[in-house]
């Protein structure tokens, strides 16, 4: 037994075993450590499905037009989970279709789509497989635009003229058989509520067929400015003033007058035909001396809008007795005239010298810096003018311009009918009764301009 233990043969197999031992523990453990890792030598396959992936078209583009091609589609991946992840979260390859043979012919054909720059240990494949598409040569046509509206959105009253684009003329850019199916080039304004006032906007261009279907061209620009000028007929009449109820006794009404005169009513020429005047009620039962009232004016049904709503009315009384303003007014008799009587009557109206009298009574009073007010301005406008305060002289008696202050002078500009660019535009001028104006240009320069469109 010595003898055998002590031998080199004992030694050998003693070692060999001990070695054994030791790679089968020391393998045991790294696969352990393995797994613990998730580094199994067997990786897991599995697939992904990416939805939705853009497909770029490589094509002459200078001179053939494509169409058929989808804009995405879907790619199922096959292969290691880790790399599936990778590819799904990255989306760092491509799926293309090649139609870049510089001899390629026109008309349809079929084209299969490929992938690049995925990684070569995955497996792709892409759903549709390939697409039906068609081949064009490209062609460029120039073409006039024309502006349409929705007229049944016209208020009652209001006309609409011709609607003006800017530019007049598009580019538009496509395949040959569609450009040769274009029948109209149409700039259509969006307008969706009653339709009152001037429309300044902007309008996306469209080409259509025959049918009115839109084909698929690149059109340049895109979008035109429109222009429609919308107005109502106006008329100017007189106000007149219509004496309601029954004076106060004691009391007698001298003379009532409003303040302005005339008001413009705005409707269809059918409406203002029919109207020549604009009564305005004056109750006088409550008058117990001179007064002045504002006082609203009504609308006639007929009418859409007015250029004023209220009238100043000055009323002029006496006071009277009671038997007075009772009795019976005595009618003469009528005689027949004679030369005499005539002369005598000649000589009792001659009102020379009064009439000398009232002229030498006539002043003039000058007012400076008197503020210009622009009224009827839009909302989508602006309006300057080129100057805003201008200069008044005012005629009449010195008692009554001695009571006159700025604050009785009023001028104003209507600007709500006037579209973008300069004008000259009337003063309406609104001063005391009784006294006269001079200026020295009855009219002011006014610039309107388009308020910037919000983004």
């Amino acid at each position: 037994m010595d003898k055998f233990t002590n031998s080199a043969w004992f030694m050998r197999i003693v070692a060999f075993a001990l070695a054994a031992l030791l790679f089968i523990s020391i393998n045991f453990e790294m696969e352990s450590d393995k797994k613990s890792l998730g580094l199994s030598t067997a990786p897991e396959i599995s697939t992904e499905t990416i939805e939705n992936v853009p497909v770029e078209v490589y094509y002459d583009r200078e001179n053939l037009v494509v169409s058929g091609v989808p804009e995405t589609v879907d790619v199922t991946l096959k292969g290691a989970k880790s790399l599936l992840i990778n590819a799904k979260n990255q989306r760092d390859f491509k799926v293309y279709v090649d139609l870049s043979d510089p001899a390629i012919s026109m008309g349809d054909r079929t084209v299969t789509f490929k992938i690049s720059d995925l990684n070569e240990k995955l497996v792709a494949t892409i759903d549709p497989e390939y697409a039906e598409v068609n081949v064009q040569e490209r062609v460029t046509k120039e073409f006039s635009v024309e502006a349409e509206y929705n007229s049944s959105l016209l208020e009652e009253g209001y006309t609409a003229g011709q609607p003006t684009v800017s530019p007049k003329t598009v580019k538009i850019t496509g395949a040959k058989d569609a450009i040769e199916q274009i029948s109209y080039v149409k700039a259509n304004l969006e307008i969706s509520k009653g339709l009152n006032e001037t429309v300044n906007s902007k309008a996306t261009v469209k080409a259509l067929d025959r049918d009115l279907n839109k084909l698929d061209v690149t059109i340049e620009p895109s979008s035109v400015a429109v222009s429609l000028k919308v107005s109502i007929p106006s008329k100017t009449v007189s106000i007149a003033p219509k004496q309601t109820g029954k004076a106060k006794d004691g009391i007698r009404i001298t003379s009532i007058s409003v303040d302005p005169k005339e008001v413009t009513l705005f409707g269809s020429e059918t409406s203002l035909e029919k109207i020549d005047e604009i009564n305005l009620p004056v109750n006088i039962s409550k008058i117990d001396g001179d007064t002045e009232l504002e006082l609203d004016l009504n609308k006639p049904d007929s009418v859409q809008k007015m250029s004023l709503g209220k009238a100043q009315v000055k009323i002029r009384t006496e006071k009277v007795d009671v038997d007075e303003e009772n009795a019976e007014p005595v009618v003469e008799e009528e005689e027949p005239e004679t030369e005499q009587k005539q002369e005598e009557q000649v000589v009792e109206e001659k009102p020379e010298p009064e009439e000398e009298d009232e002229a030498a009574a006539i002043e003039s009073k000058t007012f400076n810096n008197i503020q210009i007010v622009p009224v009827g301005i839009r909302d989508d406008q602006d309006a300057e003018l080129e100057s805003d305060v201008t200069s008044i002289t005012l005629l009449g008696e010195a008692d009554d311009l001695k009571k006159i202050t700025k604050d009785d002078i009023n001028l104003t500009v209507d600007v709500s009918n006037l579209d973008e660019g300069t004008h000259d535009v009337d003063l309406a001028v609104t001063v005391p009764e009784g006294v006269e104006w001079e200026l020295d240009s009855k009219t002011v320069s006014v610039t309107i301009t388009q308020k910037d469109e919000e983004t």
